[in-house]
């Protein structure tokens, strides 16, 4: 078919439409003068969308901060440990080191980029892969089953043992000189001859060596082990002598990570609900965990973290944030602007369609921490965020169960609220889904 140009008939018709509904002026000149999220606000959304919940689990008011990073992921995996140690030994406004974990995670994406860098060495320059693979080898961002790694290798520490650098804080600089430093390797790595592999090994032992060089500059070294020393709320004096960060998360965090799944809500035509999928070259540790998700429709995926917030046990989630969501008020719901009749248009994009045309993704992680049940069904969920108390409502959001159908992606929970069906279902041999899939975003929202 011939391509067609815009003609100056068309342009009259355009102008001449446009001006046939007398309120659309007013509503151009409101816009333009006041841009259009306040022109298109829905104080209906703010009165219904109430932070009062059914079930809530007490998580105090201390409200962490990300600041410029995209630790989001790291953050709520992190803050559903502290959680759990500040209620079991009564410490007030505790925290446990996302530097420590930021630095373990670069290290080991830098060898898990490398390794691939190796493997796909035969590959040209402008195989999609290769492109795709030098893109971004070091961002922020993560997963659930990544943070896994990190702990299971690495342990925790809390955040007075290995505090917040500038660089961790303030990670832009950073990235970009890591990256450039991990592209050289790639384009070093890749001259080599492949059948010379003492040599090439020998090679990516150094990089690394000047790699961990770089990131202690960047963000300090990290622990092999540390005094921990805390009052508790009745100003009781403690003191663990010499303990190292992986027997501090055995003994003070106690939780079988494997007990846990990514159960996701991807509607899209090739992922069938009730399969197992993983991505290729997702992840960020050699030897460590893959990515597995298990997808299963909106209403199983509510019932399940409805379920774990009932128990008192917070959820980890990932979501698309800036989709319908405001956030001075905190809240992340459907109707919360009315941009579309404020436009005089409709749009008519399903949940699948977004995901197969760009429009969204998973962008950042959180933490459910309450859930309003009514008749047996959730309405609303109150969210922990990670960008300091001055976001939302005092750090807290709140979502609607609508907000939750169309833009929230995965939850982790406990293996035990699933059907036994869907138990089954985790043995099977994951679907691999490609690197560039929806479903291999990472959540860095800054």
């Amino acid at each position: 078919m011939k391509k067609r140009a815009i003609t100056q008939t068309m342009l009259k018709k355009f102008e001449k439409d446009f001006y046939a509904k007398p309120e659309r002026e007013l509503f151009k000149n409101a816009i333009i003068q006041n841009g259009i999220r306040n022109v298109a606000i829905n104080f209906k959304s703010k009165i219904k969308m109430q932070y009062t919940f059914s079930d809530e689990i007490e998580v105090g008011e201390h409200i962490t901060n990300q600041k410029s990073s995209g630790r989001c992921w790291l953050f709520a995996g992190l803050n559903l440990f502290r959680h759990k140690i500040s209620d079991r030994y009564k410490i007030k406004d505790f925290e446990l080191s996302q530097s420590y974990q930021m630095f373990w995670d670069k290290l080991e994406k830098a060898n898990y980029f490398l390794e691939n860098i190796i493997e796909t060495k035969e590959a040209g320059i402008r195989d999609r892969l290769i492109m795709w693979l030098l893109e971004s080898p070091l961002q922020d961002g993560g997963q659930w089953d990544m943070f896994v790694n990190l702990v299971k290798k690495y342990g925790v520490v809390p955040k007075t043992i290995m505090p917040e650098t500038y660089h961790s804080s303030n990670s832009y600089i950073m990235n970009k000189i890591l990256t450039l430093k991990l592209r050289e390797y790639a384009a070093t790595l890749r001259s080599l001859p492949k059948k010379d592999a003492k040599n090439i090994n020998k090679k990516k032992d150094e990089m690394l060596a000047e790699f961990y060089k770089l990131l202690v500059h960047f963000l300090g070294e990290p622990p092999k082990n540390f005094d921990f020393e805390y009052r508790d709320d009745k100003k009781n004096f403690h003191r663990d002598a010499n303990i190292t960060p992986q027997r501090f998360f055995e003994k003070y965090v106690d939780i079988n990570l494997d007990d846990y799944i990514s159960v996701i809500n991807a509607p899209t035509a090739d992922k069938p609900f009730n399969k197992t999928y993983t991505v290729k070259y997702l992840g960020n540790m050699v030897g460590g965990r893959d990515i597995l998700y298990l997808n299963v429709d909106i209403e199983k995926m509510k019932e399940f973290a409805m379920l774990q917030l009932v128990d008192k046990e917070p959820v980890w989630f990932g979501c698309d944030v800036g989709q319908m969501s405001d956030k001075d008020t905190g809240i992340m719901d459907m109707e919360l602007y009315k941009y579309f009749d404020v436009l005089d248009t409709k749009l008519s994009l399903t949940k699948a369609q977004r995901l197969d045309y760009g429009d969204s993704r998973l962008t950042h992680a959180m933490v459910f921490t309450a859930v309003n049940i009514v008749d047996g069904k959730p309405n609303r969920w109150k969210v922990e965020n990670s960008w300091s108390e001055k976001a939302g409502n005092k750090g807290f959001y709140v979502m609607s169960s609508e907000w939750f159908e169309q833009f929230n992606y995965q939850i982790v929970v406990n293996k035990r609220y699933l059907t036994s069906e869907l138990r089954e279902v985790l043995k099977q041999k994951p679907i691999e889904l490609e690197p560039w899939d929806p479903m291999g975003a990472l959540a860095l929202m800054i």
